[in-house]
């Protein structure tokens, strides 16, 4: 099973977040969820886990360096 990415950098953000996170999907998807909220101030819903579920991006797709960033989705 291929390792999961999620990837601040892809998304709009106030602080310019730069963190990546890489590992087995439920653990990045916890992960992503507990950084959203505690830096991001996303609430915590079904809603994010499926937003943040819905932009993982395969571990070998990792590009050092910045990135164009887009609005979050939902």
């Amino acid at each position: 099973m291929a390792r999961k990415m999620a990837d601040c950098r892809r998304f709009e953000s106030e602080s310019n977040c730069s963190l990546t996170i890489i590992g087995e999907e439920e653990e990045v998807v916890a992960a992503a969820a507990a950084h959203a909220v505690a830096v991001h101030g996303h609430a915590e819903s079904p809603e994010l886990l499926e937003g943040i579920r819905g932009t993982l991006e395969d571990e070998a797709d990792y590009v050092p360096g910045a990135r164009t960033p887009v609005p979050f989705p939902g």
